[in-house]
């Protein structure tokens, strides 16, 4: 299975840490185009210019298709064994290459943040090999369509608002937000109020880009390990506590046993 579509086995589970819920002046359903026009009134009550507004929202139309994907998730089904069976073995031995080729900022990211390399990298892999996978639904378009559908619109408000801060603060431009079908971007697929939360401009540049700059996307995931309470030179399998900081990332039992394994095949070859 490539990684974007593992996205959608867990985007249930990992939308639990989803932005806090942004009111609705505008009802879920009805009419999209009132339903937009309300969305962008709240915007600007919250501070997001106008300028990013228009860049953003102007011509945004509903996707039926990301309605059907966000109703037909099941429930994951796969073993601890047959998952990490499937997904870790390929990406092993390309996962120890990155984390020998830039084992200087994996150094640095580490005595920044307490986040060994390994850990990140197997992260990395499982979530979009490695950024070959990351995705390319139009992030806007995407989390319009899910805020304005009546599963969860109160979450998909908050993220959508998000997603325009992002452009607001300068880190993207709208048309280069591009990531998963429920809004998830970048190489370790962070939803956008995470994004705004945790990741850092690690290249200087100027720019927080957790879809093409590599240094940025493995520091913003260290920093939002070290959010939830990473415990520097402590153990990170089943049981401890820094397992429990995995959980954070990813509430999947199997998922998060499997990035633990991936990172400890991954430490122990260095």
């Amino acid at each position: 299975m490539r990684p974007i579509t593992l996205k959608l086995c867990f985007a249930a589970l990992w939308l639990g840490f989803a932005a806090p819920a942004v009111a609705a002046t505008v009802p879920c359903g009805g009419d999209f185009g009132a339903w937009l026009d309300g969305f962008k009134q709240e915007a600007a009550a919250q501070e997001v210019s106008q300028r990013t507004i228009q860049s953003a929202l102007a011509g945004v139309t509903y996707d039926p298709g990301i309605i059907a994907r966000d109703h037909a998730q099941g429930v994951f089904r796969q073993s601890f064994e047959q998952f990490s069976g499937r997904m870790v073995p390929p990406r092993l031995a390309r996962g120890a290459r990155l984390l020998q080729q830039s084992g200087p900022i994996f150094s640095r990211i580490e005595q920044q943040f307490g986040v060994p390399g390994a850990v990140i990298v197997a992260i990395w892999g499982l979530e979009t090999d490695f950024g070959a996978n990351s995705g390319k639904f139009p992030t806007i378009r995407s989390l319009a369509s899910l805020a304005y559908d009546c599963r969860r619109p109160e979450k998909f408000r908050g993220e959508l608002l998000a997603a325009l801060r992002i452009v607001d603060r300068g880190d993207m431009n709208p048309s280069d937000m591009r990531g998963a079908w429920a809004g998830e971007i970048g190489q370790t697929q962070f939803l956008p109020s995470s994004y705004l939360k945790y990741a850092v401009d690690y290249d200087g540049n100027g720019h927080r880009d957790l879809i093409h700059s590599v240094p940025d996307v493995l520091a913003s995931t260290a920093n939002y390990l070290k959010g939830y309470g990473w415990q520097r030179g402590q153990p990170w399998g089943e049981g401890t506590a820094n397992f429990q900081v995995l959980l954070q990332w990813n509430a999947s039992q199997v998922y998060t046993k499997t990035v633990a394994y991936f990172a400890q095949q991954l430490a122990a070859g260095q």
